[in-house]
């Protein structure tokens, strides 16, 4: 099949690291607003910074007076995900590690810019954990659309998965689950301690709390990443076949096949024009053939998965 690109793959990258560095706003923004300031520890590298940050508390005054002498966040996530891609390109090459790189520098950009809250925006747990953990979904998945990546976790699961034949999805739950289960061992922050409060309760809610927050920020970017990637089918069935297919390739940029065909009742040859598009390039494409051939035959069906110059990327696991 034919492809045409029609976006110029300079300005294609470009809008893609733009698109990296603003999704990645939404994404600090509720780690600094919200989760760190509720004391929740979630999943991934954000998880291990927030516990970095509740265990310093206290200890770097002289440093970090403005985080009340906690690492910062923006310090740790820049650290970590450099020890780790410097793994990664020793073991798995340097190509993956561009865009996770651009995506762990914009994390600390950002970590950095956002000022960190004392009081969480909101204040019921629950709450917080389900609105926060669908917007950190959200914005990890318009990442994780334009190619990119906020490193952590995603560069340990893409290490182990190089040298042992283990699952991407089952090295990062297993890392997620150690990350919050851990979140048992920190200390209360004063902020959060009561006189005669039961300490093995707080610390039960913490980690309730970061799995409800896990849970939504899954669901959440599942929801994007299958409505974002939906694909359709179409079968086109013209004697203006030509003038169809010339103009899809042209206006939609998407490649387009042509079949031969014979239709059964008139023993007449036929040519099919068959096209792979993502689901919302369906209105277009309809009204191309409109514009056409207004009598023209045709069928459009959904498709799971499309892999391929244009679509998908074929990835192992």
């Amino acid at each position: 099949m034919e492809h045409l690109l029609g976006a110029n793959p300079l300005k294609k990258t470009i809008r893609e690291y733009l698109m990296i560095l603003l999704a990645l706003f939404p994404f600090a923004l509720m780690v600094n607003w919200i989760f760190v300031p509720q004391n929740v520890v979630g999943a991934g590298l954000t998880g291990i910074c927030s516990i970095i940050y509740y265990a310093t508390q206290g200890f770097f005054t002289d440093l970090f007076p403005e985080y009340g002498g906690s690492i910062p966040l923006w310090i740790s996530s820049l650290t970590i995900n450099t020890i780790l891609l410097i793994i990664a390109a020793l073991t798995v090459g340097w190509k993956f590690c561009v865009r996770t790189l651009v995506g762990a520098l914009a994390l600390a950009f950002w970590y950095r810019v956002i000022p960190m809250r004392t009081e969480p925006l909101i204040d019921d747990p629950v709450t917080a954990c389900i609105v926060g953990g669908v917007i950190f979904g959200i914005s990890l998945g318009i990442v994780m659309l334009n190619n990119g990546s906020s490193g952590g976790t995603d560069i340990v699961a893409m290490i182990v998965n190089n040298y042992k034949d283990v699952s991407l999805g089952k090295v990062m739950i297993i890392c997620d689950a150690i990350i919050i289960a851990s979140s048992y061992f920190l200390p209360i922050p004063e902020q959060f301690y009561v006189e005669g409060m039961d300490i093995v309760d707080f610390k039960i809610k913490r980690i309730l709390y970061g799995l409800c927050m896990t849970v939504s920020y899954t669901a959440a970017l599942d929801w994007i990443m299958s409505r974002m990637r939906q694909s359709v089918q179409f079968f086109i069935f013209s004697t203006k076949y030509d003038e169809i297919a010339t103009a899809i390739n042209q206006t939609v940029h998407r490649g387009v096949t042509v079949l031969d065909g014979t239709g059964w009742y008139s023993q007449q040859p036929i040519r099919v024009v068959t096209v792979l598009a993502r689901k919302q390039e369906s209105q277009l494409i309809f009204h191309i053939i409109k514009s056409i051939d207004p009598n023209a035959f045709v069928s459009q069906a959904n498709v799971s998965g499309v892999f391929g110059q244009g679509f998908d990327t074929i990835k192992n696991k």
